[in-house]
């Protein structure tokens, strides 16, 4: 338990940094929100009497001060676009993120594992080097690319799913087969290294050596000892796809966390940029921790 906390006390300012570095950030990027809302033919009174009640017209320093106070108390601010407290805002498109997060996920641990495994026990085979070469493609395609190409073809071309947003479980596929692709390149080379590890280890000699089927020594015994070092990469990718899925949504006008952080930046809604990039690294934060504590259960002899 103290070596989790302690983990834990190591990760929180790295969030803190995170977060500090986006607030100074937004503010130097050129744009006035108030002229954005008000638009260029407001006048200068209308203009500084938002910017007062927005709380603009103070130093920079002290709106910092101010945010992280409202940090302390769970108080993210209000939104310049949405006139909404950001925790409220933010916790209406968080489910759609985390659908899209989890369905990329879970479609690829369904293409990686079989294909990693194949290719392990068949290495050097034609089946090793087709699964191989299908990983490198996977992880040399950008989700900008791939995914404006699968709404031409199965949306635009063929018509069988919808080309945008978020109307039922069709509407859902093109974007997690755009998010999931690289992730399940990645995960098959790593499940066949790690299968490849423990193939030629002394206990599966054994297990054969007792009659064991082919199948139960490989399911059973040798890829239950090489699921260690894929898990790390399951938990470092699940957070890193609440930061990935950006690109995707944006491209999906999925109504997630990315299409409004996205639509945030473009306002300069400095207290919505703000807490959607607190919620991702977050995110990325509790991946990381999970992580930690799935390592101890899937193997007692590591020490967290």
């Amino acid at each position: 338990m103290k070596s989790l906390l302690r983990r834990l006390a190591i990760l929180l300012p790295t969030v803190l940094g995170v977060v500090t570095l986006i607030f100074f950030l937004i503010h130097f990027i050129p744009g006035d929100p108030v002229e954005l809302m008000l638009g260029e033919t407001a006048s200068r009174g209308d203009l500084e009497r938002l910017r007062t009640d927005l709380g603009l017209d103070r130093p920079v320093a002290e709106q910092f001060g101010n945010f992280l106070l409202g940090l302390v108390r769970g108080d993210l601010g209000e939104s310049f676009f949405y006139r909404k407290p950001v925790r409220q805002v933010i916790l209406e498109k968080l489910p759609a993120t985390l659908e899209l997060a989890a369905a990329a996920m879970l479609l690829a641990l369904v293409i990686a594992l079989p294909l990693g495994i194949v290719a392990a026990v068949r290495k050097d085979s034609l089946a090793d080097r087709g699964a191989m070469l299908a990983s490198l493609v996977g992880i040399s395609m950008p989700n900008f690319w791939l995914g404006p190409l699968l709404i031409i073809l199965f949306s635009i071309k063929l018509g069988w799913l919808p080309v945008s947003g978020r109307e039922g479980p069709a509407s859902l596929i093109l974007p997690a087969v755009t998010l999931g692709t690289a992730l399940a390149a990645l995960l098959s080379r790593m499940t066949r290294s790690a299968m490849l590890d423990v193939l030629g280890e002394d206990y599966l000699r054994t297990a054969r050596a007792k009659g064991l089927s082919e199948r139960a020594v490989i399911v059973k015994h040798a890829l239950g000892n090489a699921l260690l070092p894929v898990l790390t990469i399951v938990g470092l990718q699940f957070g890193a796809l609440l930061s990935g899925a950006i690109i995707t949504e944006n491209v999906f006008a999925w109504p997630g966390i990315g299409t409004l952080l996205i639509q945030a930046i473009n306002a300069r809604d400095y207290p919505l940029v703000q807490g959607c990039v607190l919620v991702i690294s977050l995110g990325y934060v509790a991946a990381n921790f999970l992580t930690d504590l799935l390592y101890s259960l899937s193997d007692p002899r590591v020490k967290v």
